[in-house]
């Protein structure tokens, strides 16, 4: 999760020195129709909680009911989930009905910590996925790295399975690639896991880290993009079973002023079909309000396994292929800070749903956003 307001396709690429290939696509792509947008207030209330900081959605067809992930860490709510109803008419949103509340446990089936007065007992929850066969959910945590004068904190990212209260039950064990460090090796604060999905069968789990590790090289930047790391994890075994290379785009926008924050990542992902999964970029650069969103169809189908490789830097491998189906500036509507992403229900016409949600950072100056799409 960033905080946004804080302070305020060749085939062959070269990048860092490195032999970095990436292989089009020869299937067709889909095609994402906007329909319309609604958007919840500011701070709403709903059983003694603020609504807000919305960073994942996923949706049980069977119940017709979303489960929506809320990035707080237990700062004056405890950190927790909600589910929901999201009312179409016409094959067009029209409200979301809060059904229910849970907050996140810990293995000692105690709620998360205050990130303000006991850090190192907190989470930083950003993506939920419900699995039908199991009746349980899993969520993600970006965990934490900081080094400072006032907090000294390094929290593992986390993948967690747990039941509809929130009650813990397993999680995957991470490769050692993905340990907070107090050198500038593996994981950057604030740039892991913010995005997890299940395959088709429910066997197996895709997570990525929104920027690029540090052994994988630098920070997307206005000039160029970065390399990140796609993960698959067994569902059974709880292993990571793979790793696969992903070329991200540039910072859409130069920040105002020049040395002014500026960050280009993945928000968000969705799986789509075999090897194939929707990936969302979210671009925010000080001095512009709205996101830059990008949605792309990646295939890690012929991407090299990169499990085994140490650091991306000076490596001759073959990225996933990825294709640009949407750039939500195209929509000439005001978009946020978009985390989520999870296909509905079918429309009246039978053509699929997509849904995005967006995370307003607790901010009187962002907007918590719920945004429909037909699927082509």
């Amino acid at each position: 999760m960033h905080k946004l307001l804080i302070g305020l396709f060749s085939i062959s690429l070269l990048f860092s020195c490195s032999n970095i290939k990436q292989a089009t696509q020869t299937n067709l792509s889909p095609s994402l129709k906007f329909i319309n947008s609604i958007e919840i207030p500011y701070n709403q209330n709903f059983k003694e909680t603020k609504i807000g900081g919305l960073s994942g959605i996923d949706y049980d067809k069977k119940q017709d009911i979303y489960y929506l992930i809320s990035d707080e860490r237990s700062q004056v709510n405890p950190s927790r989930f909600y589910t929901a109803k999201i009312h179409l008419k016409n094959d067009e949103l029209q409200a979301i009905d809060f059904q229910e509340t849970n907050t996140l446990k810990n293995q000692e089936g105690k709620i998360f910590g205050n990130w303000l007065s006991t850090p190192e007992t907190s989470a930083d929850p950003e993506d939920i996925r419900y699995n039908p066969k199991k009746k349980s959910l899993i969520w993600s945590s970006e965990g934490a790295r900081v080094l400072s004068t006032d907090k000294n904190v390094l929290q593992n990212p986390s993948i967690s399975f747990m039941d509809l209260k929130g009650n813990y039950q397993n999680q995957v064990s991470l490769p050692s690639n993905l340990e907070m460090q107090k050198e500038e090796k593996g994981p950057r604060n604030n740039g892991t896991l913010e995005g997890i999905t299940f395959d088709k069968n429910y066997k197996n789990i895709y997570t990525v880290v929104e920027e690029p590790l540090y052994d994988d090289g630098d920070k997307a930047t206005v000039e160029k993009g970065g390399l990140i790391r796609f993960y698959k994890f067994n569902v059974k075994t709880k292993k990571n079973t793979a790793q696969y290379t992903y070329q991200l785009e540039a910072i859409a926008k130069a920040p105002n002023p020049k040395d002014g924050f500026a960050v280009n990542g993945v928000s968000a992902i969705q799986y789509y079909s075999e090897d194939q999964l929707l990936v969302v970029e979210r671009s925010y650069s000080v001095g512009t309000q709205a996101c830059t969103v990008k949605v792309f169809l990646c295939d890690l189908s012929k991407a090299t396994d990169v499990k085994d490789i140490a650091s991306l830097q000076n490596q001759s491998i073959e990225v996933a292929s990825k294709k640009l189906i949407l750039n939500m500036d195209d929509l000439g509507i005001f978009i946020d800070n978009i985390e989520g992403v999870t296909f509905g229900p079918k429309l009246s016409n039978g053509k699929q749903s997509l849904l995005f949600v967006s995370d307003d950072n607790f901010s009187d100056k962002q907007k918590t956003q719920m945004l429909l799409f037909e699927v082509n």
